[in-house]
């Protein structure tokens, strides 16, 4: 047995995989990012919950684009971008046009699985910060 398998051993890191190897040597920056991004997004289906939406799905990918999460209210599908900054001054920039347009891209691919015939759909954006109520923007769009 080498030398480095045994002490891998006494340290309870034997069969670590690539991935673990990895996330220690980028100081586990990726897997923050996902954490906190995944959480902005469960904050945020917590909040359209509250508001009395219903969530339909999440993280939804299509060749257009990716859609965060997808609500229903009545006859209203909307199709949200969840943006998460650590301070409020952050949120102010976490939006741009190039980022709406792919989001209303997708929506409008996701459109026919999602709306039924007469519903109103909207691309919304809901801005996450810690120690904040999560803001939204209904029907966003930049002028």
């Amino acid at each position: 047995m080498s030398r480095n398998r045994a002490e891998a051993e006494r340290k309870g890191r034997r069969g670590e995989g690539i991935a673990a190897w990895y996330l220690r040597l980028c100081g586990w920056r990726i897997l923050d990012r996902r954490i906190k991004t995944a959480r902005g997004e469960g904050i945020a289906a917590w909040y359209l919950r509250l508001c009395g939406w219903r969530i339909l799905d999440r993280r939804i990918k299509t060749a257009r684009g990716e859609v965060d999460l997808i609500a229903r209210r009545g006859r209203v599908v909307a199709f949200v971008e969840v943006k998460w900054r650590r301070t409020a001054a952050e949120l102010d920039s976490a939006i741009d046009e190039r980022r709406l347009r792919r989001v209303a891209a997708a929506a409008e691919a996701l459109m026919a699985r999602y709306a039924r015939p007469g519903d109103d759909a909207t691309v919304d954006v809901i801005l996450v910060t810690p120690g904040r109520w999560p803001r939204r923007i209904a029907n966003a769009t930049l002028r």
